[in-house]
């Protein structure tokens, strides 16, 4: 990441709105949102696959369900923050499991990206049906965008669902299971 061209660029657009980026309040901005970015784009640097290599052999051939995995992300249209919460649910293949802590790891790998809902929902149940082979992935995400809050339609509490179902779990039936559980 290059820090120092963020700076630049942000010193450009403090002018650009009419401030003096040398006040005294503003002179630290542009190397203080150089981390920021720095920090909140720093899945662009993670594999989130590396999750799924480790796996447990296991007698679980019933579902996993992970719920209330909370996240922030940028929206890629605006660069605001999504903050919300995902549920991910799989059915291991063979009892073969990950570590409870590998989905939430997931989640933030994709999610530490200029990002869509639509897409992260569909990253995660992706690489959790490509690289553990389950049986069934679902995944929901439920969040606000901050885009929809504090400019356009400014429609605060507003909250974005998402699915994305994998394997058995593109059946109706087996979906409903997930959203009993999760209460949705």
């Amino acid at each position: 990441m290059d820090k120092e061209r963020i700076a630049r660029a942000v010193r450009e657009i403090l002018l650009a709105v009419g401030e003096d980026p040398d006040r005294e309040g503003l002179q630290e901005t542009p190397e203080r949102v150089a981390k920021m970015y720095a920090e909140v784009f720093d899945g662009l640097n993670r594999d989130p696959k590396v999750h799924t290599e480790k796996t447990f052999a296991e007698s679980a051939s019933e579902f996993v369900l992970v719920k209330d995995i909370p996240f922030n992300s940028t929206c890629e249209h605006h660069l605001l923050p999504v903050i919300g919460q995902a549920h991910v649910a799989y059915i291991p293949n063979g009892g073969q499991v990950i570590g409870l802590s590998k989905l939430a790891r997931v989640v933030e790998d994709y999610a530490l990206r200029p990002q869509l809902q639509e897409r992260l929902t569909n990253q995660v149940a992706d690489v959790l049906a490509e690289e553990l082979g389950a049986l069934g992935v679902f995944v929901v995400i439920e969040a606000e965008h901050m885009c929809m809050t504090i400019r356009g339609i400014k429609k605060p509490g507003s909250k974005t669902v998402t699915f994305a179902s994998r394997g058995i779990y593109q059946d109706q039936a087996k979906r409903q299971e997930v959203l009993n559980m999760i209460q949705l």
